[in-house]
């Protein structure tokens, strides 16, 4: 069974650029088909009513819905209209948290707490703003394990679509330090310790970034804090770097490679094959 899967893009999270990559990395997959519709960068509930007649054209089996602030009235609308419809496994941010309890059983979520809120002040964030931020964000969700584990959780639920399992478990996780830590297939403890700390920076980001977003009136000292905030997620991205050139330096980076029929393989040691 080739399993079609619908992913609906509401507004941008650092992840929201390459999720469907991560599922088909070597486009060699022949067990998914992938189709994307995006709302661009707004999430607002006509945004996200829009979308309805595109993704009603696609006979999807699965609904992936990933967003900022789950909580909002536009994602959190369109959450539940897919959930109705297919099983859907929803990705957000740590504000999303605050909905887990009121999702239904034929919606799981995967809260991504390293994927933090931007800084988007009119005199601050322009395109190449935005884009350094969120290939720091990419590089540190990717080291510290995030990856991984959102890989591991939709990989199982595209399993149990291809087998037809009746009652389909759509797990409700928090991807916290140690959760993401545990996929990062890191083996060297300095190495975890700095994704660690490149983990906690990014969180820390995320409430500077919400100061300076929302809370702060003075202009001078909410622009500062936008750049406190990207500053800090810098400093996130080259800690995770540092922990991946620990692991080169080992031989003993992990890799773990889609095959064609959604199985995969592993290796660390760069001249063995992937078993």
């Amino acid at each position: 069974m080739v399993v079609k899967i619908a992913i609906i893009k509401i507004g941008f999270i650092g992840l929201t650029t390459l999720i469907e990559a991560i599922l088909d990395e070597r486009a060699a997959r022949k067990d998914i088909e992938i189709r994307s519709i995006s709302s661009g960068s707004k999430l607002d509930l006509e945004s996200a009513n829009s979308l309805s007649d595109i993704y009603d054209s696609y006979p999807a089996d699965f609904y992936i819905l990933i967003t900022p602030n789950a909580t909002l009235p536009g994602p959190k609308s369109l959450a539940s209209d897919l959930s109705k419809r297919k099983p859907t496994m929803l990705i957000s941010d740590s504000p999303g948290k605050k909905l887990i309890d009121e999702l239904s059983d034929n919606i799981g979520c995967i809260i991504v707490e390293s994927d933090p809120l931007i800084a988007v002040r009119k005199d601050f964030l322009d395109p190449v703003e935005m884009t350094n931020f969120n290939s720091d964000v990419l590089k540190v969700l990717a080291i510290t394990g995030t990856i991984r584990g959102v890989n591991k959780i939709l990989d199982d639920v595209i399993n149990q679509i291809s087998k037809d399992v009746q009652n389909i478990k759509l797990p409700k996780i928090v991807l916290d330090r140690f959760e993401s830590i545990k996929n990062s297939g890191l083996t060297n403890p300095y190495a975890k310790s700095k994704a660690l700390a490149s983990f906690e920076l990014a969180k820390r980001a995320a409430q500077i970034s919400s100061q300076a977003n929302y809370k702060e009136q003075d202009r001078e000292k909410y622009l500062l804090l936008c750049g406190t905030s990207h500053e800090l997620m810098r400093t996130a991205a080259h800690l995770a770097d540092e922990a991946r050139e620990i692991e080169k330096m080992n031989d003993t980076v992990h890799r773990s490679t889609h095959l064609a029929d959604g199985s995969t393989v592993d290796k660390t040691k760069l001249f063995d094959p992937s078993k």
